[in-house]
């Protein structure tokens, strides 16, 4: 369909919603011109499932991290779990399942990034807190194993930047980017790219919008978030990274520049963030 190879730089393929026709979705992605599918983990459990289907698939790279929505799930033994999933110490107990991970399947999809990890303030309901504290622990994880992050952040930029600063992390990607200018800004100067996905096929995301045309191209990658956040032509069904394309056309016609061109820079900041290989 197009061109100029796309990374989708953060999809959860690795989830139920997938199982009847994951193939499919594959096949589609790549036939709509999508080289690479980053999929981040939601929890340990998830972990060794995750592994599996990345060493299956030579265009899907693994992240592993703890989601700040699903906090129930998380034990403090998660925390030496990712540290020793990180490393490749397969010999150890990964919590949670992740025991079952092989070593040649590890050693086969190297994860390329801590995530999907963040804060959430939207739901009252969970513990800033603790959110907090398991935001902070992943980032100095990230930053012994020298792994860029993938960032949840909702309402809540302000402490992330904060969290940010001192971790001092490599950089990664703020998906799902929905903050203000200024806080882009701060992100971008700790390293950061920025993720824009589905929301910005709507004529109604006028300040999405607006953000995607005044940062610096430089600063930006594609992502779907499948299953969520579909493009406005599919609009209540499953999202899928095969809509890629609808991404960067809609990223094209904000920025009124070529659709090759952006293509071309977004997948070069993406692999620039992530070390993906060309």
């Amino acid at each position: 369909m197009i061109n100029p190879l796309l990374i989708d730089t953060h999809c959860h393929l690795d989830v139920a919603d997938f199982d009847a026709d994951r193939g499919q979705v594959l096949q589609d992605a790549r036939a709509a011109g999508v080289a690479a599918m980053v999929v981040p983990a939601i929890d340990a459990a998830g972990w060794a499932g995750l592994l599996a289907l990345c060493a299956a698939q030579p265009d899907l790279y693994p992240a592993l991290g703890l989601h700040p929505v699903y906090l129930e799930r998380h034990q403090d033994a998660d925390l030496q779990a990712l540290e020793r999933a990180l490393a490749f110490d397969l010999n150890a107990n990964l919590e949670q399942g992740a025991s079952s991970i092989s070593r040649p399947a590890a050693q086969a999809c190297r994860p390329i990034a801590v995530g999907e990890i963040g804060l959430d303030y939207h739901d009252s309901a969970l513990d800033r807190k603790r959110q907090r504290r398991l935001c902070a622990a992943q980032l100095a994880i990230a930053r012994t194993a020298d792994l860029p992050v993938l960032l949840h952040v909702r309402k809540a930029h302000d402490d992330m930047l904060r969290l940010l600063k001192d971790a001092g992390v490599r950089g990664g990607i703020a998906h799902a980017f929905n903050g203000s200018l200024e806080q882009a800004r701060r992100y971008i100067d700790l390293g950061f790219k920025l993720g824009f996905g589905g929301m910005l096929t709507f004529e109604r995301s006028s300040r999405l919008r607006r953000l995607a045309r005044e940062l610096p191209i430089e600063a930006m990658v594609l992502e779907t978030d499948a299953p969520d956040l579909t493009v406005a032509s599919h609009r209540f069904q499953r999202n899928s990274p095969a809509y890629l394309p609808e991404v960067l056309a809609a990223l094209a016609q904000v920025r009124e520049a070529p659709f090759d061109e952006i293509a071309m820079q977004t997948t070069a900041n993406a692999r620039a963030v992530l070390g993906l290989p060309q």
